[in-house]
């Protein structure tokens, strides 16, 4: 049998999230919508598949230690701390490695930490068929959302219309793919939805340790040459030294435009549990509960006349006064106000600190 692993992505830095998500405590470190912070809902809800230590999160250096403050029962040693952002393919390829030293078989649960799921009964039936296409196919299986709405925020997966081995999986809902689709426009967007066999593509992914690494071999062979350079520098005194030399000249790109896009025996098990990436303040707000004038509070605030908005007060006391379709987002040090379906554009506000050299706000 072979060993379950979980792969948090703990590295970005929620800049869509700014005022209340910043480089030294980003998104995935916050109760976005309460109940502990995003990062440790991830790890809880993998806890019943893969054993605590079987537990890895890849993030950078810059936030490791927070990482090992706020899950204290992860091993140590799988805190795996990147020098540099290099997208996900290099993320999970060192992931992979580490995982391949313990069992060359394991089966890999890589997962964003910031995701938010409402149905985890449902999200553990969906895990537990992706693991087995996964080990008795020896394929690349990734987890596709039904999709509820014409959202430009994701990127899809075509699906193939034939479920794939009736008979010898069950449940049904397990697909080959036909292709992956950037974010697209609204219109497009529109047209995905009423296909029908177009799903959202969630992050999620399922595969053994070895093949991944095969597949990073055969379609990204600059990147398999560094990672194995990291490899054999594995529990030895050079190897924080190797991995600096190697992220410094790894190449930044995603497992989906590296890999998935071009890998053969790739598969898509279909869900529908509840999930949202959270990737924007406007998704907190449709996720949020609201009063009979459609505002949402959280925090402490006092609206007159104002209709649909939301307010995260961060400790202050916001007030508004005759205004609607408004999201403020209050912390020490910045305000962030904003119309509703325009919060995708806070990235804007981040970039401009950034080239402003307003690093106080960073």
């Amino acid at each position: 049998m072979s060993q379950i692993f979980s792969v948090i992505m703990a590295g970005g830095v929620g800049t869509r999230f700014w005022p209340r998500s910043r480089e030294r405590s980003p998104k995935q470190f916050l109760e976005i919508l309460g109940g502990g912070t995003m990062i440790e809902n991830t790890l809880s809800r993998l806890r019943p598949l893969v054993d605590e230590k079987h537990a890895f999160v890849v993030t950078n250096r810059v936030q490791a230690e927070m990482v090992r403050r706020l899950v204290p029962w992860l091993q140590p040693e799988n805190v795996l701390a990147e020098p540099l952002g290099r997208n996900t393919a290099a993320c999970i390829g060192l992931a992979a490695h580490w995982i391949h030293r313990v069992d060359p078989d394991g089966l890999m649960l890589v997962s964003p930490a910031d995701h938010i799921v409402q149905n985890n009964d449902e999200f553990l039936r969906i895990l537990r068929l992706a693991l087995r296409v996964a080990g008795e196919k020896d394929a690349l299986v990734t987890i596709g959302i039904k999709p509820t709405h014409p959202e430009t925020g994701y990127g899809y997966i075509q699906s193939a219309e034939e479920e794939i081995d009736r008979n010898e999986y069950r449940p049904e809902g397990v697909f080959r793919v036909k292709t992956f689709a950037e974010k697209p426009n609204l219109e497009t967007a529109e047209k995905f939805l009423q296909s029908g066999d177009f799903l959202w593509n969630s992050g999620i992914f399922v595969w053994k340790a070895k093949v991944i690494l095969r597949e990073i071999e055969l379609h990204l062979p600059d990147l398999h040459q560094q990672l194995d350079d990291i490899r054999k520098s594995i529990g030895s005194p050079t190897y924080e030294q190797t991995l600096e030399h190697a992220y410094r000249i790894i190449r930044s790109i995603s497992i989906d435009y590296g890999i998935m896009e071009k890998a053969g025996n790739v598969y898509v098990v279909k869900g529908d549990f509840g999930w949202s990436d959270v990737g924007s303040w406007d998704e907190v707000v449709r996720l949020s509960p609201k009063d009979g004038d459609g505002n949402s509070v959280k925090g402490r605030a006092i609206l007159f006349d104002s209709k649909n908005n939301f307010v995260d007060s961060g400790g202050k006391i916001v007030a508004t006064i005759g205004v609607d379709d408004l999201i403020v987002i209050a912390s020490d040090d910045a305000v962030l106000v904003c119309r509703k379906g325009k919060s995708q554009d806070v990235k804007e506000v981040v970039d401009f600190i950034r080239r402003k050299q307003m690093n106080d706000y960073l």
